[in-house]
């Protein structure tokens, strides 16, 4: 169990900085950063998510779930509010695309090696 959420928050941290790299508006200082920020992005997800999914849970059905990615980039500006000046996303816009792209990536990732060392 431990290893799975290390090893989740090693591959959502690879995720942080391939979106760095594919965007000048949003700014990571560091792999160092990058597990701060995955860090705090998992407990963010574990206390205010579901808070913002109850919250926000007519707009999430009415548009079929897409609503989630704004609740994600939420998540995001918090954690970036949080850290400070090593980890910055110029604009919720930003947020929302790269809460769109991180979703993507991780569930790559995951596919590609969490399933195979797990199993």
């Amino acid at each position: 169990m431990m290893l799975r959420w290390i090893l989740t928050l090693l591959l959502n941290s690879v995720s942080l900085i391939i979106v760095s790299h594919l965007f000048d508006s949003f700014y990571l200082e560091g792999f160092g950063t990058a597990i701060l920020a995955s860090f705090i992005l998992s407990v963010l997800n574990l206390l205010v998510r579901p808070v913002l999914i109850v919250l926000t849970l007519p707009l999430t059905a009415l548009t079929f779930g897409l609503f989630l990615f704004v609740v994600n980039a939420v998540t995001l500006m918090i954690t970036q509010g949080l850290i400070g000046d090593s980890f910055v996303i110029e604009g919720f816009g930003t947020a929302i695309i790269a809460a769109i792209i991180l979703a993507l990536l991780n569930l790559i990732l995951n596919w590609l090696i969490r399933d195979r060392i797990t199993n």
